[in-house]
């Protein structure tokens, strides 16, 4: 054993070495001429030693050695480079989709659907409404013909005069609005390419002066075929309403942001409707944000009102709301608590629309996925501006298809850049326990990177496996922590081996014992992650593989790489690595010269003694996790240190005595850290283990059964699974989407530039007729003014004083100001024509009429009615002012005395201005005008606007369905999907073909399927209100179908958003419909978790049966069945649970038998058991602590628990038996004695090795704890609890089981070996007949994939 294994001594020794180099260079020339090129003693080897011999001579000679890391190297790399270029891309599915179980019913039936709509109508993006309206023409058209059939048929009772009206009259028409004849119906097959002349026409290209280089024509941009998303939350109150002040200001600041992006202009929408709002002159007529903002901060301009969001001024709040809830495309930007009485909502949506074609490009077609690109890169720029735009009273959320997309990517990626700190760390570990070794170090990590290459090339070329999930990150993170455990087996057994003297001798030695102890670790590990293979989730199929093949493929690397690099080490870069290290220790002596003394001292202290090594029995710890193995040659001599004995503590463990003597340059001394780390273990592990067996295994079962009772009560996810962090943009907008409208619902049309024409300044009491009638010019006085109201005052010998109201800043005798006191004023500014909110129209009359004094010339009042002549007064001026209070305004009161002369006075306070008491009328009341404080009042005549002055907007909108909950669909003429061109079970690739119904007649059973129709929709368990939609879109396709059938009569209509397009379709082909899907807006949250939600799909499924029951066993409706997007999802969970639990049972099942056949014992298999079903008892428990769930993640975790826990204590048994080969003599007689001899000894030397196997496991998964995909963060802490779970039992219980239960005097041998092998082929045969004899019993057996054998 060489002493460099511990580095810190490794300074110390350096100095003795120095005289040794030159010396144990000429060792190593020698060796070589004597060993590594003489073939005689090849041939004499192959005699001797056979098979062995051979693997000596090769890794012992430095070219073969040197041609093994060459090839070792350009193998992997060659394979790398034919994937690459003679094989298609791996794709990379972060998607949620990747755990979709395409084999399940659930999503057999909804894949039929989507394929047949594909089929039907193409592509479901731009082109949907031209197709769908092609369609329902279409449809028309046959109900029409069988219309008329029933005309010939005396039998049907049918309305024929109404049928032949609606006959004569009714034609079908295309999109463009053309009629078409039946032969046009009938003869053109409905595709895309049939539909392309609907789309637009080719205008000739035109000059625009914005771009002088640039082609642009009259469809630039007006097509919107992009959006970007933003939500914004409201958050840091209790009342959470985001119609506030502050929170509405800060919303609107971040959408002029948007807009004020350099290339906005470049990718904005430009419908042509929005060419009549001026404001958006300056930005190129670009379509503003599909925002309320557009009602909360309108556009004054040329004396009207454009609600296009442009404003700097906010405006009155509620007054707003007002006027934008008569529309029902409001409700789409708001959450679902709204409602008229409650005028509050937590979220507000707004959709940013980007159109095509680009600039430069003739349509949308050309070079469509060029201009693609284009946006991408645009819009991807947005990502860092809107991630720093929250703030402590808005959370601003962004998504959208393409820029959702590029977030998660991004958090992929960023996720895995942790990767290469989990692997600098691991190579910083790799490198000190090498002793500061680079050339190990570098082929050691080499030997993991070109296993990942292997692996891929397998994963890729063999499996044909086309993508990478997004669990296979996690193996980035896991093989660098396995792969290094092995590279450590293999170091320092070959340095553990330095007492044998024979270069080959040692080498075989290096193979055999860690290639034996690293191959069943591994196998154990690939084993368990092979077991997800079985799981009928693709992404969980495919982790399962892919791990699996790198932990196989990293054996292999490291079984035959390491052994070379070791030969070409020891021969001529270890003596370089001594001697550079001396020539440190020499420089390091001469700067420290002052204190070389008490260094000395100190480092005499830290030197191992020949006494030390008696002690520790000549055998260095091992410093990894996987090679629990004794390096104890079979030619050594075992010798007992005598006097010791378990009772004081001193326990004699195993000691060598190598065939010669230990070179005298100490290099096989162990360190002192070891030494001290194996005493620790021993006097504070070992020994207490061994002493204290009966209170572990009484604490083991307490724990045990606490763990039981605590894991049963480990709930089901109780919510939809997370997939990144819970405070992440994309994770919140996630969750929101089952509060939203779904995805395919874009609202590009519901904001005010659409829904509100400009309207003048003046009309802010808008009537419902006026809401009809947008299009009429409304009066209009464009002066608007703001002016000043003088007051004077009148009270020499009259009281109560009189008030002189004049629009002359001139006092005239006998009049003068009115002092500044008792409310008085001398000003206040009105305006003479109404402006924004100031609407209220006040009117100053003047008399003569009744004067108090002859020198009183004249008396005035103010009244909000016309001037009564009868009584003498005239009509002086009018102004306007507002009735309610608004921004920068001041309240004054006004008043008229009700005796003669019956004159007015305004003043501050008090109200009745001291001439009158009683309720406010006509004459007395108070109004606002603006504060003469306030000089740009006039300027924003926006702010604080309301236009819905007297409740004048009309009654709100009924809220419409906006897909908030999932989207049921029962369908009728669709079998299913054909999948024989593709057997396997990923996401990515051929969909299949779908399987029609040929027996299916829609008029043959239109009346049975009215009839479920109204069944269905009147189920309020199930559907929502409104949410019915049996027809697809077309308004008189309705009135057509209930002259059909007395049952089609009072079919429900869904409330829809305007323009809004039914779910409901029908697919017709060579004039005959061949299928039908009625869609329903159930009740169900699409928010719920899948077990709760599986008893909502229950629901439908039992009442749709019940239904169809109704009918007629010949009836093709038999063969109808309901489906749902959201049913797959669900599946995709309770099925993922169920199968990572049978992975886990099957995990165990193998690492049960394979250390069944390991330890050739039941006695010794028992305690590993025990210690397994510890370990995954108190991880469950420790879940349920934690206030976890039980969903797909934990699950997939748990099912790898068993090969990770497994290792450690199945190193230890292996101990215990090296230690049985190597009994000392004295403790043969006593068996008690004996046992405890072999757990102490199995103990003192693997404990370390346990203990380093836990630390760079922890550290290869401690970077996984701040990854932003939950999966993984999970993943990581699972992995981590388990390895200290593992640690821990494995040290103490499986130390007292084995102490108790373990035989004394067993020994391995083939016999045994044997025995064990048919033992479990026994047991597992058994199984199997057990399994069948139930099966013939009737019993159902649950499988994986969620059925029954």
């Amino acid at each position: 054993m060489e002493s460099d294994d511990d580095p810190l001594v490794q300074h110390l020794w350096l100095e003795e070495e120095e005289d040794n180099v030159l010396v144990n260079s000429y060792r190593g020339q020698r060796l070589c001429k004597k060993c590594h090129c003489n073939f005689k003693r090849l041939f004499y080897d192959l005699q001797v030693k056979g098979f062995w011999g051979l693997v000596g001579w090769i890794f012992t000679n430095p070219y073969c050695t040197a041609l093994i890391l060459v090839i070792g190297c350009i193998i992997p790399t060659i394979l790398t480079v034919v994937m690459l270029l003679h094989c298609s891309a791996l794709d990379i599915d972060i998607s949620y989709n990747a755990f979709e179980i395409r084999n399940h019913v659930s999503s057999l039936r909804f894949d039929a659907l989507t394929l047949a709509l594909k089929s039907q109508f193409g592509s479901w993006g731009r082109n949907r409404r031209d197709l769908a309206e092609y369609t329902s023409a279409t449809l028309e058209k046959l109900i029409k013909e069988e219309l008329q059939k029933l005309l010939n048929n005396s039998s049907q009772p049918v309305d024929a005069s109404h049928v032949k009206n609606i006959y004569k009259s009714g034609e079908a028409q295309g999109p463009d609005g053309t009629r078409l004849s039946k032969r046009d119906l009938f003869s053109q097959p409905v595709t895309k390419r049939s539909h392309d002349k609907y789309k637009m026409r080719k205008p000739r290209a035109v000059s625009h002066k914005s771009y002088p280089n640039t082609y642009i024509n009259g469809d630039t941009q007006t097509h919107a075929l992009w959006r970007m998303e933003l939500v914004f939350l409201a958050r840091g109150d209790d009342e959470r309403n985001i119609f506030t002040k502050e929170r509405l200001l800060t919303i609107h600041d971040i959408e002029k942001k948007v807009m004020d992006h350099p290339r906005f202009r470049e990718f904005c929408w430009k419908p042509h409707e929005v060419l009549k709002d001026m404001p958006l002159g300056s930005y190129s007529y670009c379509s503003p944000p599909s925002s309320l903002m557009t009602y909360f901060f309108p556009t004054a301009q040329g004396g009207r009102i454009y609600y296009d969001g442009m404003g700097q001024k906010l405006a009155d709040i509620h007054g707003s709301l007002k006027l934008a809830i008569t529309h029902p495309e409001f409700y789409w930007y708001v959450d679902e608590g709204l409602t008229v009485e409650n005028m509050k909502s937590s979220l507000l949506r707004s959709e940013i629309l980007f159109g095509a074609p680009l600039p430069n490009y003739y349509s949308v077609d050309d070079r469509w996925e060029e201009q693609h690109r284009k946006f991408q890169k645009f819009v991807i720029s947005y990502a860092d501006l809107l991630a720093s735009q929250s703030t402590k009273k808005v959370q601003v959320l962004y998504g959208g298809t393409d820029l959702f997309d590029y977030e998660v990517r991004r958090t992929f990626k960023n996720d895995m850049l942790l990767a290469f700190i989990s692997s600098g760390c691991i190579a910083v570990l790799v490198y000190i326990l090498t002793s500061f070794s680079a050339f190990l170090t570098f082929f050691g990590i080499a030997s993991i990177g070109l296993s990942c290459l292997v692996a891929l090339f397998l994963y890729h070329v063999v499996f044909g496996i086309q993508y990478l999930g997004i669990l296979n990150g996690v193996a980035a993170f896991v093989i660098v922590g396995i792969g290094v455990d092995d590279v450590f087996v293999f170091i320092n057994t070959f340095r553990q081996a330095s007492h044998l003297r024979n270069p080959q001798e040692r080498m075989i030695h290096t193979i055999k014992t860690a290639g034996k102890a690293t191959f069943f670790t591994s196998f154990t590990t690939a084993a368990a992650y092979a077991a997800n293979i079985f799981s009928q989730i693709p992404a969980v199929h495919d982790f399962g593989l892919f791990m699996s093949l790198i932990v196989a493929c990293c054996w292999m690397a490291v079984l035959f790489l390491m052994p070379a690099a070791l030969c070409i080490w020891s021969l001529y870069i270890s003596p370089l690595e001594a001697s550079c290290c001396s020539s440190c220790q020499r420089v390091c002596k001469k700067k420290d010269s002052n204190t070389t003394q008490n260094s000395g001292e100190c480092d005499q202290s830290l030197l191992v003694t020949d006494q030390d090594l008696l002690v520790i029995g000549g055998i260095l710890q091992y410093l990894d996790d996987d090679i629990p193995l004794l390096s104890i040659d079979e030619e050594a001599g075992v010798s007992f240190l005598p006097g010791a004995s378990l009772d004081n503590g001193d326990v004699p463990l195993v000691s060598l005595v190598p065939e010669a003597p230990p070179p005298e340059d100490g290099r096989h001394n162990p360190g002192q850290l070891i030494t001290r780390l194996q005493d620790v273990l021993y006097h504070f592990v070992a020994l207490p283990a061994v002493k204290s067996k009966w209170v572990i295994l009484g604490l083991y079962i307490i724990t045990l059964v606490m763990s039981i009772g605590f894991a049963t009560q480990l709930r089901a996810a109780s919510r939809a699974p997370l997939l990144f962090s819970p405070d992440t943009n994309i994770q919140v907008l996630l969750d929101l989407k089952y509060n939203l409208s779904a995805e395919g619902i874009s609202c590009i049309t519901c904001s005010g530039v659409f829904q509100e024409k400009p309207q003048p300044l003046l009309n802010n009491m808008r009537t419902s007729s006026d809401k009809t009638k947008r299009g009429e010019n409304l009066p209009w006085n464009k002066g608007g003014a703001l002016r000043t109201v003088y007051v004077t005052k009148y009270e020499d010998d009259v009281q109560p004083a009189i008030y002189r109201f004049s629009l002359d800043s001139s006092v005239p005798w006998p009049w003068h100001l009115p002092p500044t006191k008792n409310g008085e004023i001398p000003s206040f500014k009105v305006y003479t024509a109404p402006y924004g909110n100031f609407t209220k129209k006040l009117t100053v009359c003047s008399s003569i009429v009744g004067l108090p004094s002859p020198k009183c010339p004249k008396k005035w009042m103010i009244t909000s009615l016309s001037c009564n002549k009868k009584k003498g007064w005239k009509l002086d001026f009018h102004f306007y002012a507002a009735a309610t209070k608004q921004r920068h305004t001041q309240k004054l009161y006004f008043a008229q005395l009700r005796k003669t002369p019956y004159h007015s006075r305004i003043c501050l306070a008090p109200p009745g201005c001291i001439l009158s008491a009683g309720p406010n009328g006509p004459n007395k009341g108070f109004f606002y005008v603006p504060d003469e404080k306030v000089s740009n009042v006039e300027e924003t005549p926006t702010l604080d606007f309301n236009p819905c002055m007297n409740d004048g907007c009309g009654k709100p909108a009924v809220r419409p369905l906006v897909d908030t909950g999932a989207m049921v669909f029962v369908v009728f003429g669709i079998l299913g999907v054909n999948r024989t061109r593709k057997q396997d079970n990923h996401v990515i690739g051929d969909m299949g073909s779908v399987i029609y119904d040929e027996s299916f007649d829609l008029f043959q059973e239109i009346g049975n399927l009215c009839k479920i129709c109204k069944a269905i929709s009147s189920n309020s368990e199930l559907v929502k209100p409104g949410g019915a939609q049996c027809l697809p879109s077309g308004y008189s396709i309705s009135t057509f179908v209930q002259m059909l059938h007395p049952e089609c009569k009072s079919i429900p209509e869904p409330n829809l958003l305007p323009g809004q397009l039914s779910h409901g379709a029908v697919g017709v082909k060579d004039g005959k419909v061949q299928w039908i899907s009625m869609a329903f807006e159930s009740t169900t949250y699409k928010g719920k978790s899948s077990f709760q939600t599986y008893a909502d799909y229950l629901k439908w499924e039992n009442y749709l049966q019940e239904q169809l029951h109704q009918f007629s066993e010949q009836s093709s409706l038999h063969h109808g069945f309901q489906t749902c997007e959201h049913w797959k999802q669900i599946f995709m969970e309770i099925i993922g649970v169920q199968s990572a639990l049978y992975s886990l049972i099957l995990s165990l099942i193998i690492c049960v038998a394979a250390v069944a056949i390991f330890t050739t014992h039941v006695l010794l298999l028992l305690p590993v058991l025990l210690t397994i079903l510890g370990v995954i008892c108190l991880m469950v428990a420790i879940m349920y602590w934690f206030s976890w769930e039980m969903g797909a993640v934990e699950a997939i975790s748990l099912s790898i628990l068993v090969g990770s826990s497994v290792d450690y204590c199945v190193h230890l048994v292996e101990g215990y038996l090296l230690a049985g080969e190597n009994l000392p003599i004295t403790e043969t007689d006593d068996k008690s004695e004996m046992g405890k001899w072999r757990t102490l000894a199995a103990v003192s030397h693997v404990g370390v090795a346990i203990v380093s196997s836990a630390i760079t496991t922890v550290i290869a998964t401690i970077p996984l704890f701040f990854c932003i995909i939950t999966p993984f963060a999970k993943f990581g802490k699972i992995v981590a609890l388990n390895t200290g779970i593992s640690m821990f039992y494995t040290l103490t219980v499986n130390t007292a089981l084995l102490s108790i239960l373990a035989p004394s005097d067993f020994y391995r041998s083939r016999r045994s070996l044997i025995k064990a092998v048919l033992g479990v082929v026994a047991i597992g045969g058994g199984g199997f007949c057990v399994c069948l004899v139930l099966i013939k019993l009737g019993f159902k057996i649950p499988l994986p994939n969620g059925s029954t054998l």
